[in-house]
């Protein structure tokens, strides 16, 4: 029998309460700044017939692509599954986004019947491979990425394999860290399975699972509604990449979309063949990248679940940055081109629906820093998170200052600039905003940040960078004008001041170098002439604006010999 409404939207409230809850476990209990500090981490709920029943706020790309990692799961494990049991895998071509995301998964039994699974996908400080902190931008073969896990038993039958969990932690850089927030993810999952054997235990294993099916249903109803009302046809986006870090340039990436009635076909399949670098998208992370698209369109109250996403049919071609054929490296893709595809969609369907569309958002720059730290002894790995790019701006306000890059729509957070000084041997000798960075519009996009960081290190150490957005800055849309790009820079004294590239490994860095990082800002929206002067008031007192002109849709990296 289905459940009455009252009895559907209190499980579907309970679910979510369930998965908030385990981020909260997780935030509280993992050990890389990664994770406790940026919260670069996701946590989500499935049925048993492997549907996203409820995901929690945190990062969009993460949750998307979960559906497939369930299904290589029980592929793989067919008629092995058992309760107690816990599962393992990062593996793109095996259900991950990429090497760097883990991802736990346990099933949750009501007697021989699997009910749920409760999951935790979250982002490693380090992951192996050729290099340190998770990406490698020299990467030409997935290898070269870290390790990689299809899916495996981490518990069986409640017995921890800690063969596996050692073998794993051995092929990492900081394997204690690691274990610490492996068990974190473990202590996280297992919460969400406390809280649904409650759930079960309160309304009845028939009753939970009826709801689920009916929250779905609600949800994919109010998807269609939404879309409904969408004017019809076919339109066409486009988004450009700077590189893929080995010498091929502004790739592209298209999508058409037909909007008829209440549903939409997205089509990839023109998109730029797949590149050398790091930058081609697993199939899950793309199919995510399309779903995290029309998420930000759709009605906000809509709750995202598996029947949010069923009115979209998605194409794509393999071979193709978006569907790359293996061992193609992949470890970008989560911000890049991920955000690009969700901007080529959004872009697209625009004239369709406008009072919903958003601007260019910032995109990702990631410093990753690997040296000793005087204080301590101890080597260490840190990621900047911090100088985030701004947001875009939309039909009915301003986009976010310093928010972060799009693909995380600041589900990702920049943390304490104390913390991170007293962990890390850094001084944040001025962190601000980044006055003229957003463009300019009815509705302003977001200013990035400016971020002078000073290495209080005593050896040298080394830097990573990963990520977009020197040659192509955030779009406006409908009349506003482009953000500005990232600027970011080296300065050691007595050497001229080096800019860095968005995709370079192995850069040197020296005791008291200072990294000085100037991060895009967001698109606006709307011609600038309709900005009202009591915001423009509110702009110049806040500093967020300098008086600049307008820049050009691909602006281009200023020369290195620019003084600082």
């Amino acid at each position: 029998m289905t459940p009455d409404r009252i009895t559907i939207s209190v499980i579907q409230h309970r679910l979510e309460s369930i998965v908030q809850e385990m981020g909260e476990a997780m935030l509280r209990t993992a050990y890389s700044q990664i994770l406790n500090s940026s919260r670069d981490f996701s946590t989500a709920v499935f049925d048993g017939e492997g549907r996203l029943a409820a995901q929690a706020e945190h990062v969009p790309i993460h949750v998307g692509a979960l559906p497939w990692a369930v299904k290589a799961v029980a592929e793989y494990f067919a008629g092995r599954i058992r309760p107690s049991d816990v599962y393992l895998l990062n593996d793109p071509y095996h259900g991950g986004n990429h090497l760097p995301d883990l991802t736990v998964l346990l099933p949750v039994f009501v007697g021989e019947r699997l009910a749920f699974w409760s999951i935790n996908r979250a982002h490693q400080s380090d992951i192996g491979g050729a290099t340190h902190g998770a990406y490698n931008p020299g990467a030409t073969e997935i290898w070269q990425e870290g390790i990689r896990i299809p899916p495996l038993k981490l518990y069986d039958a409640g017995q921890l394999r800690d063969d596996v969990m050692q073998m794993v932690a051995l092929n990492v850089r900081h394997p204690d860290d690691f274990l610490g927030d492996l068990r974190a993810m473990l202590g996280s999952a297992r919460v969400g399975e406390r809280r649904l054997l409650k759930l079960i235990d309160d309304y009845g294993a028939e009753t939970a699972t009826a709801a689920v099916g009916e929250v779905l249903d609600s949800a994919e109803r109010q998807s269609r509604a939404c879309i409904r009302e969408w004017k019809d046809g076919v339109y066409r986006g486009l988004s450009v990449l700077d590189d893929d870090g080995h010498g091929i340039e502004d790739i592209k990436l298209r999508a058409t979309v037909t909007k008829k009635g209440d549903s939409l076909i997205v089509d990839l399949t023109h998109c730029d063949p797949q590149v050398i670098g790091f930058v081609n998208s697993s199939y899950p992370n793309t199919i995510s990248a399309v779903h995290m698209a029309l998420a930000y369109l759709l009605d906000p109250r809509i709750p995202k679940n598996e029947g949010t996403f069923r009115p979209v049919e998605i194409k794509a071609k393999q071979g193709t940055i978006v569907w790359p054929y293996p061992p193609a490296p992949v470890t970008l893709a989560t911000n890049h081109c991920a955000q690009d595809i969700a901007e080529a969609i959004i872009k697209a369907l625009a004239p369709a629906c406008p009072e919903r569309a958003i601007a260019g958002w910032g995109r990702r720059f990631r410093i990753a820093l690997k040296g000793v730290n005087p204080r301590t002894g101890r080597p260490f790995i840190w990621h900047m998170f911090h100088a985030r790019p701004g947001g875009g701006a939309t039909a009915v306000g301003d986009g976010w200052e310093t928010a972060g890059e799009g693909q995380a729509a600041g589900g990702i957070k920049f943390g304490s600039v104390e913390v991170a000084e007293v962990r890390f041997p850094l001084t944040f000798e001025h962190h601000e905003f980044r006055a003229g960075s957003g463009g300019d519009g009815m509705h302003r996009g977001g200013v990035g940040a400016v971020l002078r960081l000073r290495m209080d290190i005593e050896e040298p150490a080394v830097a990573n960078t990963a990520g977009d957005g020197v040659r192509h800055a955030p779009y406006g849309l409908r009349g506003g004008q482009d953000g500005l790009p990232h600027r970011y820079r080296l300065l050691s004294r007595g050497r001229p001041v080096r800019v860095l590239k968005t995709k370079e490994v192995g850069v040197p860095v020296r005791p008291g170098d200072v990294f000085l990082v100037e991060s895009s800002g967001g698109g606006g929206y709307g011609p600038p002439s309709k900005r009202a002067p009591e915001a423009r008031a509110r702009d110049r007192a806040n500093g967020f604006v300098t008086g600049r002109k307008p820049r050009s849709r691909s602006a281009k990296r200023r020369s290195s010999s620019e003084p600082h």
